[in-house]
């Protein structure tokens, strides 16, 4: 059987399971919103089976996260964080307590030449895996953020599926994603914050993507929308992020990159996190 479908079924298996030990807990979620990215149609998915008797099972089953055939390739890098995890354990809950699963941009953001002691100073627990897509992080979200029992996640992704890393930009891909862990982390009792994709005019490592500001936007519209829908906390990097061509400040990011963000554009995303952390930690 092709390797993909083993591990979709996989994903879509630990959804459920996971999901359903949540379920009892959690019987008054939130129905999956029906927001759709303006100026992209983004078709409702049709399930590959019955329906299931969680929400979780269902996002993860949209979303099945495309695998390559070899055996030898570990394609959504789970080893990176498996030591980390394990130690990670050991902590008091407290230390715990906020994980940030992302791309290169919460990957550099815990670096000290980029986010100067940010993350260690509020107890903030980096997954951020540089180049990853949405199914990659979907892959992970399991051993990387659920299992460490968090009180809150924070989820920061889309710019490398724009970008198309690994595939051609597919916005019902995306969103199904997002969704799928937005879904689980819910299921399992985990505030939620989402962050809007920061602005690019430009992919230096994929030129031929061209300028997707406007595709950006698009994806960054769902998001807010799933956010309130879902009464979830949105986190607005997009705005602070902003330069006058509507891409990346150049003052904001690292010289010759419109994508990622220097020390100076993470010192202007900090007050938008905590602000977005209080918020979350403040509800019931």
């Amino acid at each position: 059987m092709d390797r993909r479908k083993l591990l979709a079924g996989g994903v879509m298996a630990g959804g459920a399971i996971l999901a359903g030990q949540a379920a009892a807990q959690t019987s008054s979620q939130a129905a999956t919103p029906q927001a759709t990215i303006p100026a992209t149609q983004v078709p409702e998915a049709s399930p590959a089976r019955p329906p299931q008797p969680s929400d979780a099972a269902r996002a993860v089953q949209m979303a099945p996260a495309p695998v390559p055939s070899s055996p030898n390739i570990d394609w959504a890098n789970l080893k990176r964080y498996r030591q980390a995890n394990a130690q990670a354990m050991a902590l008091p809950a407290a230390q715990r307590s906020i994980v940030m699963m992302g791309d290169s941009i919460t990957d550099n953001w815990a670096k000290p030449e980029f986010g100067n002691g940010f993350f260690d100073a509020n107890s903030l627990t980096g997954r951020g895996i540089s180049g990853q897509v949405t199914g990659q992080m979907l892959v992970r979200f399991p051993p990387d953020v659920l299992a460490l029992k968090p009180r809150v996640v924070h989820i920061l992704a889309g710019t490398n599926d724009v970008a198309e890393n690994q595939d051609p930009y597919d916005p019902a891909i995306t969103v199904g994603n997002l969704q799928a862990m937005i879904t689980l982390a819910r299921a399992n009792g985990l505030k939620v914050i989402v962050g809007s994709v920061p602005p690019a005019t430009s992919f230096a490592w994929r030129p031929s993507r061209g300028n997707q500001l406007a595709t950006i936007k698009a994806l960054n519209d769902w998001i807010r929308a799933a956010c309130a829908q879902q009464k979830l906390v949105y986190a607005d990097y997009f705005s602070v992020l902003q330069g006058s061509d509507g891409g990346l400040n150049p003052e904001l990011g690292i010289n010759g990159d419109s994508v990622h963000p220097n020390a100076a554009g993470y010192a202007v995303m900090a007050p938008v996190l905590l602000a977005a952390v209080k918020t979350a930690l403040s509800r019931g």
